[in-house]
């Protein structure tokens, strides 16, 4: 294997399953100390931090002589389960790929950053070359929210997985509730009821509707339209009891430009419109977690100079685009750090067979440690 598909192997044999996610997952720790204790023998400035009980981060500086600017690779250490996998902590090499979990999602780009960062420290630059491998992206991201809080850098490189791409937008993410009220009361007896799951269904009528319009006008140049759909839904006691409470759980994923607030707004005027003429009609609205979407602008330092470094790595300019799923970019561009994603090439993020393509990591290595150099001086 090259340097970088084994220390991609390494990481992979390491179970760091999100607890947030699915229970009994070990969490960063073990992986986290693994990180830790490669980039101390690099050579690297090396820190464990927690931003929550038990889930680490490791923080590794290429430190540089002085006067040069900074750069920040980002990358995490947590993956979402392995329900259906064959093996998923057996990193197996075939025919260029390799599989098993976090492979692709992302312990390949993380191999990658932390031999880049490893290579700045070789080559003595006058700016300092930042690795933060975070936990927590899969569910809530409190490795990324610390890190923006407390580190500075003049550029990042979030480095999931773009096909050897440079994403410049994704986009955000609400978590939308309406909890329905309705009465409870004996089957028999409906002159006492009111079915709180009956009157969700006009709420549900309305977000499709909604959901319709958005992508029927896709108004940005890389992620396209917003979209809206129920996730989960529960309510009801027993067969025979008409349901005094309704609770929905949607998803509103938003494009740059959208706002919680827009969101929000949506989901009132959806309700309004459900208890129009019915004055049984009572529901409350929550939003209780969002994320915004990212945009970077197409001629900003940092993506000219991973499009310069990637087209003399692949020989060939890579293409600008926006990616669909959300990533921590929008965490470190909201705390002022300028970023782009740019990373490998694969399959089978959060599925049954994971992959990446280990020449595509190479690359990554040799452009992100390019990028370094140029940046940081």
């Amino acid at each position: 294997m090259s340097d970088v598909a084994g220390l991609a192997a390494r990481l992979v044999e390491i179970e760091s399953i999100n607890p947030d996610i699915v229970a009994g997952g070990s969490g960063e720790g073990a992986v986290a100390r693994f990180v830790a204790e490669w980039c101390e023998r690099a050579g690297l400035e090396t820190r464990l931090t927690e931003p929550a009980p038990g889930r680490p981060n490791v923080i590794a500086v290429a430190r540089g002589s002085g006067g040069g600017r900074s750069l920040m690779l980002n990358a995490h250490m947590d993956t979402v389960g392995v329900v259906g996998m064959e093996d998923p902590f057996v990193p197996r090499l075939d025919s260029g790929r390799l599989y098993g979990r976090g492979s692709y999602d992302m312990k390949g780009s993380l191999a990658a950053c932390m031999l880049a960062t490893a290579e700045a420290k070789r080559r003595g630059l006058r700016g300092d070359v930042i690795l933060t491998a975070v936990s927590d992206e899969e569910f809530a991201s409190v490795g990324t929210e610390a890190v923006a809080g407390d580190i500075r850098a003049d550029a990042a490189i979030v480095t999931e997985p773009t096909e050897l791409q440079v994403a410049v937008a994704h986009r955000g993410f609400v978590h939308l509730e309406v909890e329905v009220h309705g009465r409870a009361a004996h089957g028999s007896r409906p002159h006492l009821g009111i079915d709180a799951i009956a009157k969700m269904g006009r709420v549900l009528v309305g977000i499709e509707e909604l959901d319709r319009r958005l992508r029927a006008d896709p108004t940005h140049a890389y992620v396209g339209s917003g979209s809206v759909h129920a996730s989960l839904i529960e309510g009801g006691q027993e067969f025979s009891s008409y349901p005094a409470r309704c609770l929905l759980q949607a998803e509103r994923r938003t494009i740059p430009g959208e706002t919680v607030e827009l969101a929000e707004r949506e989901l009132r005027e959806i309700a309004a419109r459900a208890g129009e003429g019915d004055s049984d009609f009572s529901a409350e609205l929550r939003a209780p977690i969002s994320r915004e979407p990212f945009e970077v602008a197409e001629d900003a330092e940092i993506v000219r100079l991973v499009r310069h470094q990637a087209a003399s790595a692949l020989g060939a300019e890579p293409d600008l685009v926006g990616v669909s799923f959300w990533a921590d970019s929008a965490l470190l561009a909201a705390a002022g750090i300028p970023t782009v994603l740019f990373g490998p090439i694969g399959e089978g993020a959060h599925a049954e067979v994971e992959w990446v393509d280990v020449a595509s990591l190479e690359r990554c290595v040799e452009i992100y440690a390019g990028v370094a150099s140029e940046l940081c001086g």
